[in-house]
């Protein structure tokens, strides 16, 4: 059917699952990102990687993906699986399962690829992807840096002040409190 002959509803709905496709084209399992870093590296790609939680998205996630992204070719988001998430900030998290995790970083325009791991750090994700470029927040120093020996470049961005999963929370809790609507 030509694009002429659809109503602007049709329109809309072919918008979505194309972006949906999209979105999800870019949820890589191990193995496939392996896959495609080797293929990217044959074409001299320049590759950024960066790694956490992301539990619930915030403005300071986001400027790091946007700085990280100018940083190389392509930038790949390696996150902490459910039961990770769970091992490293205790049995109440995460709050946004990795499905929806995923999901969410994929549809962001400056994300190549999204990867969920499992264990507690990327060590062995990052030794076998050695990317370009390391990524990290301002928080980090950079001998505390997981998998740095893996890649040339680190980089360390500054916080976005008052932005964090925890203040998000604290926000909420203080806010809303035990009331359910």
């Amino acid at each position: 059917m030509c694009p002429q002959t659809l109503s602007p509803s049709t329109i809309g709905i072919l918008d979505v699952m194309n972006t949906d496709m999209n979105t999800l084209s870019k949820i890589c399992s191990t193995d496939k990102i392996i896959e495609v870093v080797n293929q990217l590296k044959k074409e001299n790609k320049k590759i950024v990687f960066t790694n956490g939680c992301f539990d619930l998205l915030h403005i300071g996630h986001v400027s790091l993906f946007q700085k990280a992204k100018t940083l190389g070719d392509i930038l790949i988001v390696a996150i902490n699986s459910d039961s990770s998430l769970a091992g490293l900030k205790g049995p109440k998290r995460p709050l946004v399962g990795q499905e929806d995790r995923t999901k969410l970083l994929a549809a962001l325009s400056c994300i190549d690829y999204v990867v969920v791991f499992n264990e507690q750090t990327p060590f062995e994700l990052l030794s076998k992807l050695k990317p370009d470029v390391l990524v990290k927040g301002g928080d980090y120093k950079i001998e505390d840096i997981v998998g740095r020996e893996f890649v040339k470049e680190v980089y360390r961005y500054p916080l976005v002040e008052g932005k964090s999963t925890t203040n998000l929370i604290k926000l909420i809790v203080e806010r809303y409190g035990k009331v359910i609507n």
